[in-house]
């Protein structure tokens, strides 16, 4: 559902390019489409798809497991992405939506860039999504890591299942960092902190 909705958005994209001038009739919905279009590409489509769906089926199979190491976390981790996704489309809904581009960047992401709840509600929505990614990989990594059959030494596993495990370290790794970014975002709009605002001595690049 999140690729047909992406999709969806994807067209709408080409649609405003397929001519000069604007065809959508509003520059800040181009932009929204756009941001919007890569946070569920990524977060709700690539990332569930591809280590969710096809790791769920394959990894068990091809380590001659009857099903994950944590099958509760597993379920945990995939019922969470509804309400990240409700919240993606509550920004969009939010006086006028994030228009900043899906890197997020400072000062598009920032109050000077969008005052309102809209980016917020985003923040909050990757928040979610993030630790949806981290309870999976934990998952994957300790099925890769310690449920092999006595006759999978690491030399002999399937590569599809070597992917999946390295992902997932490198997950765990990286989602935490993305989860303070966001955090300092947060402060930053709300409690007057200046981790991205350079008059309070931040830095937009960090």
């Amino acid at each position: 559902w999140a690729g047909l909705v992406g999709t969806g958005f994807s067209v709408l994209i080409r649609l405003e390019l397929s001519a000069p001038g604007s065809v959508l009739g509003d520059f800040q919905l181009y932009n929204l489409i756009v941001t919007t279009h890569g946070l569920v590409m990524i977060f709700f489509l690539v990332m569930p798809m591809m280590m969710g769906g096809f790791g769920n089926s394959l990894v068990p199979m091809m380590l001659s497991l009857p099903d994950m190491g944590f099958p509760r976390l597993n379920n945990v981790s995939f019922w969470v992405l509804p309400v990240s996704m409700g919240l993606l489309f509550c920004s969009a809904f939010s006086e006028g939506g994030f228009g900043g581009g899906w890197t997020l960047y400072p000062p598009l992401s920032s109050v000077m860039g969008h005052s309102g709840p809209a980016m917020d509600f985003l923040i909050l929505s990757l928040h979610i999504g993030g630790a949806s990614s981290i309870m999976a990989s934990i998952n994957f990594y300790s099925t890769w890591g310690n449920m092999r059959a006595g006759c999978h030494q690491f030399y002999r596993v399937p590569l599809f299942c070597t992917s999946i495990g390295v992902t997932s370290f490198l997950l765990i790794l990286a989602m935490p960092v993305l989860a303070g970014a966001l955090t300092m975002l947060l402060t930053d709009r709300n409690f007057k902190t200046s981790f991205f605002d350079p008059t309070g001595l931040g830095d937009p690049l960090l």
